[in-house]
């Protein structure tokens, strides 16, 4: 992974969490105060961010409130929705992610994840809409590398693809990303996304540098209404947490591994207690080395 985290924690995490972050929707119930609070007194040195509730409570301060506690932000969310057709609606979602790579800047992140966007209402054609995610990049990265930001497309799975996201493979992502520079255009490995595919292991090994985020959750049947909402806690479902940490270690990933979950039963308990959760779990199914 290319960067140097401009926000790097100013004292090691706990044993064994020196690469671990908790994204903020996985304790959705916190605020951001909470979270760096939560975070600093577990050990664990990073954080994921969100857009919206880092936009509600401040860019810069938020910046200051990360940095204070002694934590990095190892990513944010999130850029992209690029497939629109119509040139107005194109126009304002550029506009939009240049903000959001201000923001990543402002935070001291290097990772803007990117969800590229569904199918417009009526239109079929998945190869298009991929192109005009490929146009996007080609404005953006420029204008993100100025900033020391790099541009992380993140596939997932395919039941997000009419409405969410067009790129549904790893392979996919890394067609899109392959067509700038490596410190550029990377990709997001997330196991919540990706546990299905059988030709993960040979696109992990292909994608290498790309690798600009590895996210955790976990695949729980049955799914619930909407899907959207529907993330196990890691151990709880279908997803070898160790096989991919092995396999993206090898790829030469050795950047933060970042826990996101979005499932309502979490947000309903006290974020203490989830988060003392992931870190046992993190550590019984996926710690890897410092």
């Amino acid at each position: 992974m290319t960067g140097d985290h401009r926000g790097a924690a100013t004292r090691p995490g706990s044993p064994g969490l020196s690469r671990l972050s908790l994204n903020q929707e996985t304790v959705r119930q916190w605020s951001l105060d909470e979270l760096t609070a939560g975070c600093a007194a577990a050990g664990v040195p990073g954080v994921g961010l969100w857009r919206d509730p880092v936009r509600s409570y401040g860019v810069d301060r938020a910046a200051s409130l990360v940095r204070a506690a002694g934590l990095r932000v190892t990513s944010l969310c999130r850029g992209g929705f690029f497939t629109a057709v119509d040139p107005a609606e194109r126009a304002r979602a550029l506009d939009d992610n240049r903000a959001a790579i201000d923001e990543a800047a402002t935070l001291g992140t290097d990772t803007l994840v990117l969800v590229s966007g569904g199918l417009p209402a009526g239109d079929r054609d998945l190869v298009g809409a991929r192109e005009r995610v490929a146009d996007a990049l080609a404005e953006l990265a420029p204008y993100a590398a100025e900033r020391a930001v790099r541009l992380a497309v993140e596939p997932l799975h395919p039941m997000y693809a009419a409405d969410r996201c067009v790129v549904s493979t790893l392979a996919q992502a890394l067609d899109l990303a392959e067509r700038f520079p490596v410190e550029q255009v990377g990709v997001v490995v997330d196991t919540y996304h990706l546990w299905w595919d059988d030709t993960v292991g040979d696109q992990l090994a292909r994608a290498g540098d790309r690798i600009a985020a590895f996210q955790l959750a976990d695949w729980v049947t049955p799914l619930p209404e909407g899907v959207l909402l529907g993330r196990g806690q890691l151990g709880d479902g279908s997803v070898d947490f160790r096989w991919f940490a092995e396999r993206v270690a090898a790829a030469g990933y050795r950047g933060p591994v970042e826990v996101e979950i979005f499932n309502p039963a979490l947000w309903a308990r006290d974020g203490t207690e989830v988060l003392a959760e992931v870190v046992s779990r993190y550590q019984e199914v996926c710690a890897v080395p410092g």
